[in-house]
């Protein structure tokens, strides 16, 4: 049952509902507006840039700055996203790969806090694969 904030001071002044009034006040707005969005693991914030979600604000500003380096000819085009497959039915997915005019191909993988997952995918995925991937 959802009430109002008129409704619920009502409820607390005329001490219909006492038990509320012991309560801390983060408990009471959680019981009376149980719709909250959780906060990411690592604090990192969902940023939406030209119509695509970036799991951080950190992977937007690289994605930013990677459309200007196409649109000033250091990078001919990129990807994002690219999953790479690895033994046991495990996947890692590099954040960006970029085509730079002289023929080679950078791995970039935009990270806010190394973890120890992401320290271990990349030594198996570097073990695997002959390429490196660059960290952001």
């Amino acid at each position: 049952m959802r009430i109002s904030e008129e409704e619920f001071e009502r409820l607390v002044a005329t001490r219909k509902l006492p038990i509320l009034q012991s309560l801390p006040v983060a408990a009471v707005e959680a019981a009376v507006n149980p719709i909250r969005k959780r906060r990411s693991k690592y604090n990192s914030v969902i940023t939406e840039v030209d119509g695509i979600k970036f799991h951080s604000k950190k992977e937007a500003r690289y994605y930013q700055d990677l459309k200007a380096r196409v649109h000033l000819g250091e990078v001919l085009f990129f990807l994002r996203q690219v999953p790479i497959g690895l033994p046991g039915n495990t996947k890692y997915v590099v954040d960006f790969v970029e085509f730079l005019p002289n023929g080679k191909t950078v791995f970039i993988d935009v990270k806010g806090r190394r973890t120890p997952t992401f320290i271990l995918l990349k030594k198996q995925v570097e073990a695997l694969y002959p390429i490196q991937i660059i960290e952001a």
